[in-house]
């Protein structure tokens, strides 16, 4: 099981509540992937988001940057919006970071993007949201996996690519690459179907109930005569681990408080209220907040129902203090992730 952490970025907060730089958020990101390399984590997901709080717009230039400073993590985008993007630029960025990592650490996670600013920022019609998707995924695919720089490609959402160079060919020919989906019944046997790994972005209820579209995506993929290591599943979730339990609570409360209201004012949520916040941390629900020993028990008991081989946390938003972001990185490679591998090997 392979424990790590991803971010979009957490713009700090000043004593009296006004927001910090933008600019310093994404350096406490980059410092944030190096001491996770540096304490052992074997994952960090970079995600796009494109607003004042959540600030890392290009997944790609952060983890090109990261690739140089860290030599064991594995990196990747959690996930990119490619229905606003241009795959062929996307391919490119990350292709490039392996090629600075050394290669076998870069990995592209496909996204639709469950917030919609990047369509009127990038010019984009949400009405689309289905075509763009499918078109894209279709040309990352292509260049991915073309065998020769040049590469030949048509569609009804791009210009076509007829025999071009797209450069730089990763190290080793290709990337993983992954489909991320928040719980799309379509999404899972999209990704059996084509022999993808899977990527949940579990952000509330009950992680289990996910099961189900876990045996979807393995049973697609065995309809389309896709087996082997391809053939696996990852789950990003909300959550934070301190020394106790109570204090992970009063650690990522506040943030959670300030990012519900802001999400509240985008998309019409009621105001957040505390009782929601305890109802999710503890099992079987979605927050995965508390000490080590109860966090890597969740991540077996979760492992039982979705088989899945990788864990990552999220945890910094609402502007959570830096020094809580590091100490949650450490133990999830210190304490966390030792005691995952002891439960699953007992079983």
């Amino acid at each position: 099981m392979q424990i790590g952490a991803y971010s979009f970025g957490d713009t700090q907060l000043n004593p009296d509540g006004t927001t910090r730089a933008t600019a310093e958020a994404i350096k406490n990101l980059f410092d944030a992937i190096v001491h996770a390399d540096r304490v052992g984590l074997d994952y960090f997901g970079v995600g796009e988001h494109h607003t004042v709080s959540m600030p890392a717009s290009s997944p790609g230039t952060l983890i090109a940057a990261a690739a140089a400073a860290t030599s064991q993590i594995i990196l990747g985008s959690a996930a990119s919006i490619i229905s606003t993007d241009d795959p062929v630029r996307v391919f490119q960025q990350f292709a490039t970071a392996d090629a600075i990592s050394g290669g076998g650490r870069i990995e592209i996670t496909a996204g639709r993007g469950s917030s919609v600013e990047t369509f009127p920022l990038f010019g984009h019609d949400l009405n689309d949201y289905d075509e763009l998707y499918a078109q894209k995924l279709d040309l990352l695919l292509t260049l991915n996996n073309s065998t020769t720089e040049n590469v030949t490609w048509s569609g009804r959402t791009r210009p076509a690519i007829g025999d071009l160079a797209v450069v730089p060919r990763p190290v080793t020919g290709s990337l993983p690459i992954w489909i991320a989906t928040g719980g799309s019944a379509p999404s899972s046997a999209r990704a059996g179907r084509l022999g993808l790994p899977l990527s949940y972005g579990i952000i509330g209820g009950q992680p289990h109930r996910f099961a189900p579209l876990a045996n979807l995506y393995r049973q697609s993929a065995a309809q389309a005569g896709h087996t082997g290591d391809n053939i696996k599943v990852s789950v990003a979730t909300l959550g934070l681990v301190a020394p106790t339990k109570q204090e992970a609570i009063d650690r990522m409360y506040p943030g959670w408080v300030r990012l519900n209201v802001e999400m509240g004012r985008l998309r019409g949520w009621p105001a957040p209220q505390r009782r929601d916040f305890l109802a999710q941390v503890d099992a079987p629900s979605a927050y995965f907040v508390g000490a080590p020993d109860e966090i890597a028990q969740r991540i077996v008991d979760l492992h039982g129902h979705l088989g899945h081989m990788r864990h990552f946390l999220q945890g910094d938003f609402g502007g959570l203090p830096q020094e809580h972001l590091l100490e949650s990185l450490t133990l999830l490679a210190t304490a966390v992730k030792p005691r995952v591998a002891r439960l699953l090997a007992a079983k």
